[in-house]
């Protein structure tokens, strides 16, 4: 049975799993799904149809699942899916999708907001990405799994960041970043790879250097760009992490590539 505070509100329609506790003044809307044992500490504001997923935390004053920051937006029935064994910070934010994007906003499983951190409608954040305090996503972006943001660091809409990438503290992401690399700066470029990130991911020393020379070799040598990437395709076909980055290039996106520094 849940365990809820007296003070807390849950309006009728909302559903509740298995050990789920709800503290003191915290107030969960009509269309809200909270699935088992997930923890809600007080003054949390959960809203509109929203779904978090089991084992899920949230602490004090996070708002999840409210309306998005845009001027379109007219009350559409949009959603917001939050998955399991996430931990939601002081003061997040997390707002539901709009029509004129996907019409959810997600969060994959184990993932990390830390206080203040904002996840902006339409954004899809894929499992196990880290937002540091502060950090803020506008409206679309997608983040891949095992993608880290430093703190104060905004990502632009529209923008993708590639998994197990490294966004730097208090840097600006105004075009897409490549997975397996760490960005860097008031207008990020890349600084190179996330080896420590990819030590850390269990990525073995072969591995490594092959992701090295693919990178070099995507950004740098004779040719067109894709006439590069499609280099490195063919030469690290076997290489499922190098793929990761030329797959990355292929499906394109609204914004240009993060270049390297010079």
């Amino acid at each position: 049975m849940p365990d809820i505070h007296p003070t807390a509100i849950v309006e009728d329609g909302a559903r509740l799993g298995n050990g789920v506790t709800i503290g003191p003044y915290s107030v969960i809307g009509s269309e809200v799904e909270l699935a088992d044992e997930v923890s809600v500490d007080s003054h949390v504001v959960i809203s509109g149809h929203t779904t978090v997923g089991a084992g899920t935390r949230i602490f004090p004053f996070a708002v999840i699942g409210g309306p998005p920051q845009d001027t379109s937006y007219a009350g559409e029935p949009t959603r917001t899916v939050i998955g399991s064994k996430c931990i939601i910070r002081e003061q997040a934010t997390v707002s539901r999708g709009t029509v004129k994007g996907k019409s959810k906003t997600t969060i994959g499983d184990r993932c990390f907001l830390m206080i203040g951190a904002h996840v902006a409608h339409d954004c899809v954040v894929a499992d196990e990405v880290v937002l540091v305090n502060n950090a803020t996503l506008g409206g679309h972006c997608e983040i891949g799994e095992h993608a880290i943001l430093g703190g104060l660091s905004a990502v632009q809409q529209n923008c993708r960041v590639g998994a197990h990438a490294f966004i730097g503290g208090v840097s600006g992401v105004a075009k897409d970043v490549i997975p397996f690399v760490s960005a860097l700066g008031d207008r990020a470029e890349i600084a190179g790879l996330n080896i420590v990130g990819l030590k850390r991911r269990g990525y073995d020393r072969p591995t490594i250097h092959a992701l090295r020379a693919a990178y070099k070799a995507v950004f740098d040598g004779d040719g067109t760009r894709t006439e590069r990437v499609e280099r490195v395709a063919e030469q690290y076909a076997d290489v499922p992490a190098a793929m990761m980055i030329v797959e990355f290039i292929r499906a394109g996106g609204d914004r240009p590539l993060t270049l390297p520094r010079d």
